[in-house]
């Protein structure tokens, strides 16, 4: 019997183990406003609707970027664009409260690309 329970153990162990990076990381990706939850990826749209309109917004520059290089137009006939673009670069900060931390949102054109925390809220 207590080989069994050594068992359940290591295996409970192993399995919080596994999961525990993969929450951590996944915590740097997301921010909860309120009920809802924004991603990497989302639009300024989406995260204006769920998280309401930021306390500060910075224009940091701009950025080539990669796009698509061709789409099909209503003609049929293939259209090849530039290959790379100029993004503007913001940074919208959300202050959720002295008793929470800044939140920093970095968006690259209309994409949020990367979510950072930056001290206490006033």
């Amino acid at each position: 019997m207590p080989q069994r329970t050594l068992h359940r153990t290591f295996v409970i162990l192993t399995a919080v183990a596994c999961a525990l990076p993969w929450h951590l990381s996944f915590a740097d990706d997301t921010l909860r406003c309120g009920s809802k939850i924004i991603h990497t990826g989302d639009g300024k749209d989406k995260v204006r609707t769920l998280c309401g309109e930021p306390t500060d917004i910075a224009f940091v520059g701009t950025i080539e970027r990669r796009t698509i290089p061709d789409s099909r137009s209503y003609d049929g006939q293939y259209y090849y664009g530039p290959a790379w673009s100029e993004q503007p670069v913001e940074v919208w900060t959300y202050n959720f409260g002295p008793n929470k931390l800044l939140r920093k949102l970095r968006f690259v054109g209309n994409e949020l690309v990367n979510i950072t925390t930056d001290g206490h809220g006033y």
